[in-house]
């Protein structure tokens, strides 16, 4: 459920973006007698917040502009109808645009700074798990394991093996610094959305080639973010950590 949620997060806010504050001046209606046209406006901006902390810059935008059109279209006279005679309440509408405009931003950046704490203690978490099963003396398949599963999820793969021992082929490389290579002879190609295929991962400890990760993404899918990747490289590393103090076999 949530893995749906956020991937449909920004489209759903986008929609709530035009429909909230149709739905928030038509709850005022009723009361827009009694209601001054600067606490209708506060309460139409209070509608724009909230579909801004839940969505983009856009959804913000959007939730704005529409806040502004519903509160003529309701909430002003002629009633029902997109004009605004009275000069005070043309100027309530633009500032009620102005401020819904203001106000989204702040709300955006904290859910995008918000969103980029939970990623981090994810990240954290996963190198943490990784190092914990290392120091209770679990075996090294069983960290090879831990790490498989991990980039599974971290990188959004459909799937990820271990391969023991030497190199077969040449395969797109995930590079310590998080980029993506092709390396054959001469010719190097960098990509930016995973390639067809699987793309290599090696594990190194000690200086020594152990194995590598194949990951197997959606092809044509961009790449997830280089923190993401980095992640991925670090856990790698410390599978063939893990590898090397068992002192198994390694090639290089």
């Amino acid at each position: 459920m949530s893995g749906y949620w956020f991937r449909y997060r920004d489209r759903i806010a986008l929609a709530a973006g035009l429909v909230l504050p149709f739905l928030v001046a038509l709850a005022l209606a009723p009361f827009r007698t009694g209601l001054s046209a600067t606490n209708e406006a506060l309460v139409m901006v209070v509608a724009v917040v909230a579909v801004a902390a839940l969505g983009t810059r856009a959804a913000g935008a959007l939730a704005a502009l529409s806040a502004a059109a519903w509160f003529g279209f309701f909430l002003t006279r002629p009633y029902q109808r997109f004009a605004i005679a009275d000069t005070d309440e043309i100027q309530t509408a633009v500032l009620l645009l102005a401020v819904g405009l203001i106000v989204s931003q702040p709300a955006v950046r904290t859910r995008r700074l918000q969103a980029v704490v939970v990623t981090d203690t994810a990240h954290l978490s996963s190198l943490r798990g990784t190092a914990r099963l290392v120091e209770d003396g679990g075996s090294p398949a069983a960290v090879v394991e831990y790490v498989r599963r991990e980039l599974v999820g971290l990188l959004g793969l459909r799937g990820c093996r271990f391969e023991y021992g030497t190199l077969m082929g040449r395969l797109p490389r995930l590079e310590h610094d998080g980029s993506l290579w092709l390396r054959r002879g001469s010719r190097v190609t960098e990509y930016a959305a995973w390639p067809d295929g699987e793309t290599e991962l090696r594990a190194v400890g000690g200086g020594h080639y152990y194995g590598r990760f194949l990951l197997d993404p959606l092809p044509g899918r961009p790449l997830p973010p280089e923190e993401a990747r980095l992640v991925a490289v670090a856990l790698a590393a410390q599978a063939g950590a893990a590898l090397d103090t068992a002192g198994l076999p390694h090639h290089g």
